[in-house]
């Protein structure tokens, strides 16, 4: 059994109808509710919930609080690679898009791992492209024991793997997994990932079993918003968390809302999400759990982050360079996508204690899983 079981009970156009069909009473009845079920997250993600941003704010801030405390995670993305096997239509790393390719060695890693360090980062997240034979298992492997004594956290943002894959690299070091569907609509998904092992839906829509199975730490999920309507695909997110919660209650989880950047072979979002969509999805999610991380990466604006810390975001990076050497060896290689905030790490760490809030470097000590 998988998520593939649950998930093909479910039908996209009926989520849809069924989504845009919610009606104001429905929203003031859920906003009653002292707890949110999954038929309460289609309410409130819906278009009829819009004139309630300002109350289910003031109610995830206060779960956020209660649950999290005033403290927000910072985390650093570190490519190792923009080597690719993939044809992704959103990707600057496509394939079919002719750049410099770039490994980082183990030089090249201490060194841009140095940069890091010198910023204060212990939690660090380790993004390639999707190589196997490049960047595969035993690269990754090694850069994580490389770089092991040097972070309280590690986690990775890597092609899928199987479990025995998965089992080696916890044994090496690693902490958590980011796996983003991009986009449970199966037809979509196939037009933008036509050649490569990405293309194969059910294989990555399991990667998350596979690591719940080998005993991964934390989870991260996500789609990739403006490949198809954010609302449904919220839901096949929240749907795909509350199973692997109770299916594999040891690990931990996050959500993360990426929304389409430009990028080198650029496609334009199917179905826009404005700031004010972002805002009442990641109340939506903190009102149906209030134990998961939710995470907001350098890809939103400086206004919108400053303004999103204390409504349900826990976690946030900061100087995020999206190509392989950034910091330090090669700040002139291609990035995976534009960034929009590109305040420094010190500025970051400012705004957010001056919104009364405490900066956090790591997520745990590993001496807590002996």
């Amino acid at each position: 059994m998988s998520f593939k079981h649950t998930f093909e009970t479910y039908d996209w156009d009926s989520l849809e109808k069924d989504i845009y069909a919610v009606s104001r009473d429905e929203v003031v009845a859920t906003l009653r509710k002292d707890r949110i079920d999954l038929d309460d997250f289609k309410v409130l993600i819906s278009p009829a919930a819009k004139p309630f941003i300002e109350q289910m704010a003031q109610r995830s801030q206060a779960l956020t609080k209660k649950r999290f405390g005033n403290t927000i995670q910072m985390y650093i993305p570190m490519y190792l690679s923009n080597e690719c096997q993939n044809i992704c239509t959103y990707c600057g790393f496509s394939m079919t898009n002719k750049i410099k390719r770039k490994t980082l060695s183990d030089k090249e890693i201490l060194e841009e791992v140095s940069h890091i360090k010198s910023l204060g980062y212990d939690h660090i997240l380790l993004v390639t492209g999707e190589a196997n034979r490049t960047v595969g298992v035993s690269y990754l492997k090694h850069a994580i024991e490389l770089i092991r004594s040097q972070f309280s956290n590690i986690t990775i943002e890597v092609q899928p793997l199987d479990q025995n894959e998965y089992e080696a690299l916890i044994e090496a070091g690693l902490y958590s997994v980011l796996v983003y569907q991009e986009t449970y609509h199966k037809a979509t998904y196939k037009t933008h990932h036509p050649k490569g092992k990405k293309s194969n839906f059910d294989y990555r829509l399991d990667t998350p079993d596979r690591l719940g199975k080998a005993g991964i730490h934390k989870i991260g999920l996500g789609a990739l918003f403006g490949l198809e309507d954010w609302r449904v695909d919220s839901f096949y997110t929240a749907l795909h968390l509350k199973y692997l919660q109770k299916t594999y209650w040891k690990t931990k989880y996050s959500i993360s809302f990426p929304r389409l950047r430009p990028h080198q072979g650029e496609v334009q979002p199917k179905v826009a999400m404005t700031d004010a969509d972002l805002v009442q999805l990641i109340c939506a999610y903190r009102m149906l759990d209030e134990d998961v991380e939710l995470s907001m990466s350098t890809r939103e604006s400086e206004v919108f982050r400053n303004n999103i810390i204390k409504l349900g975001i826990t976690s946030i990076s900061a100087e995020s360079k999206t190509n392989p050497g950034g910091y330090a060896v090669d700040p002139q290689s291609l990035e995976q996508f534009e960034i929009s905030d590109e305040r420094n790490t010190a500025q970051i760490k400012e705004m957010i204690q001056s919104q009364g809030y405490e900066v956090v470097w790591k997520d745990w000590d590993r001496s807590y899983g002996v």
